[in-house]
């Protein structure tokens, strides 16, 4: 059985390739959208999911988080499945966690044009730390 001694000298010399992916892998363009027929109506729509996940651009370890989207559409919803495939192109890649909410925030943005949206990343902690990023704009 090793000793403590013989795993931290192995730790020690653990070096590790993790790929790690640059932010143009990210498929804005899988995002599909169709007509909303109550534009006046103020209605406020709330999608969750507790499967984002990106890495950190330093060390290539994973950042798991909760992404929260609250948005007040004017003429296009976002089409749910082709929102699933867009967050799942963040996997691997290389993106603080701040910038990874205002790249959501102006994707969205640019693709459905809403009349208010937020985006919020509940991270999950990590090195003892939890940081959460809330982002907004409203037109």
């Amino acid at each position: 059985m090793p000793s403590f001694e013989d795993i931290s000298q192995e730790y020690n010399n653990l070096d590790v390739e993790v790929e790690i992916k640059s932010e143009k892998s990210i498929r804005s363009d899988l995002l599909l959208g169709f007509d909303y027929e109550y534009s006046q109506s103020g209605a406020e729509v709330i999608i969750d999911s507790d499967e984002f996940t990106a890495v950190c651009p330093l060390t290539g370890l994973p950042d798991f988080g909760t992404l929260f989207i609250k948005y007040v559409p004017k003429n296009l919803l976002i089409e749910l499945k082709s929102l699933k495939y867009y967050l799942l192109s963040y996997t691997n890649v290389g993106i603080v966690q701040e910038h990874a909410a205002n790249k959501i925030l102006n994707d969205l943005i640019e693709k459905y044009d809403p009349v208010s949206i937020t985006i919020e990343l509940d991270y999950k902690i990590r090195g003892g730390l939890h940081t959460v990023v809330s982002v907004s704009n409203q037109n």
